[in-house]
């Protein structure tokens, strides 16, 4: 019984942070580097974002499978699921649901931190769940397994690469910057306040019998 509880709120929890996600492109001023990366693809293909994510977070699970080969382990093919659930989430609600117009500029910023903030409160809750990696960082986990490199460097080195790759296919084919200001308000906020919020989640999950 703990665990279909544990699985329908890791189903729910990534649902949300889909929507939180398709905030954070709304605004249109710039989203986090991996996702500045994803955004740029999607232009370039002409596919939906939240179906380049999933190629991409598809792409990096095989990735682990590689380098891990016997090590992998089965449970880690449900970051497939949280890919696909993600991804088909911020398709809808970017394309379907967020119709609205935002007019000012204050407006792009209200909603940037806005979608921060619940970001940083469902990946946190993610987090402490503890059932299921993301494709990107459960890659870098395992490239810190075959490398001198410690995973919080690796994933650093991700976010750099990813920013380069930005600026160079944007500027060479023209496409919009997916770089913008708003990567910085996420860089400034999101790992803090995610930090914080795990901090609460941690004794109510254990209190809602979700986490040991």
């Amino acid at each position: 019984m703990k665990n279909i509880k544990r699985y329908i709120a890791l189903v729910i929890l990534v649902s949300l942070a889909g929507c939180g996600a398709a905030l954070s492109l709304k605004a249109a001023i710039g989203v986090s580097a991996w996702d500045a990366l994803t955004q740029t693809f999607s232009d370039f293909i002409h596919i939906k974002v939240g179906t380049m994510g999933m190629i991409l977070n598809c792409s990096c699970i095989v990735g682990q499978i590689i380098i891990l080969k016997k090590d992998f382990k089965p449970i880690q093919l449900l970051q497939a699921v949280v890919s696909i659930i993600l991804g088909s989430v911020i398709n809808f609600m970017l394309y379907e649901v967020y119709t609205f117009e935002l007019t000012a500029y204050w407006q792009n910023i209200a909603l940037l931190i806005l979608a921060y903030i619940i970001m940083s409160v469902l990946v946190g809750a993610v987090m402490t769940l503890n059932i299921v990696t993301f494709a990107l960082e459960g890659l870098c986990m395992a490239l810190e397994r075959v490398t001198p490199f410690e995973f919080a460097k690796i994933r650093q080195a991700v976010d750099v690469i990813s920013i380069i790759l930005c600026f160079i296919l944007s500027f060479t084919l023209k496409l919009p910057l997916a770089v913008r200001e708003g990567t910085v308000i996420g860089m400034i906020m999101f790992a803090p306040l995610m930090g914080k919020f795990m901090e609460i989640e941690k004794p109510l999950f254990r209190k809602w019998g979700l986490i040991d």
